[in-house]
């Protein structure tokens, strides 16, 4: 049995289909669930505290000001405490392992693209989390754009 999931979400037009996955297992285990959104898409914000981006503070950013809405709304509608949602600045499989580990998660839920050609070379966020992860993976396999 899952003990702790952690949904990665990354606000694409197919978020509700992993947060769907996600909340399945969550209700099948009995399981603790926290939120993480990786900024890899937008310039780092000027902080005094690192990559983990605070969730109550302004900032002049409209996009980070954006993504933080983003993981509000949808840790509100899950009903995920404010200390089990990160927005974290950096790259994806790097930072979303990390926390895995730091938080003692046993399965991450991801959202995963099939891929082909260069793209399959070059590999994808969901593989670079399952190869890196400390713990199960759920790759959520998500329709083509």
């Amino acid at each position: 049995m899952y003990k702790h999931i952690l949904l990665a979400v990354d606000f694409s037009a197919n978020t509700e289909n992993i947060v769907t996955r996600a909340i399945e297992v969550v209700n099948q285990n009995g399981a603790k669930l926290s939120l993480v959104h990786i900024l890899d898409n937008i310039p780092m914000p000027d902080t005094s505290y690192g990559t983990i981006i605070s969730l109550g503070d302004e900032s002049d950013n409209l996009l980070l000001e954006q993504e933080k809405n983003n993981l509000t709304m949808l840790g509100e509608k899950l009903n995920v405490p404010d200390n089990q949602r990160w927005l974290i600045w950096g790259t994806p499989k790097d930072e979303i392992t990390t926390l895995a580990a730091q938080e003692s998660v046993d399965l991450i839920v991801i959202g995963s693209h099939a891929r082909h050609g260069l793209a399959l070379l070059l590999g994808s966020t969901a593989s670079g989390v399952l190869h890196h992860a400390p713990c199960d993976v759920l790759a959520v396999k998500l329709p083509h754009d």
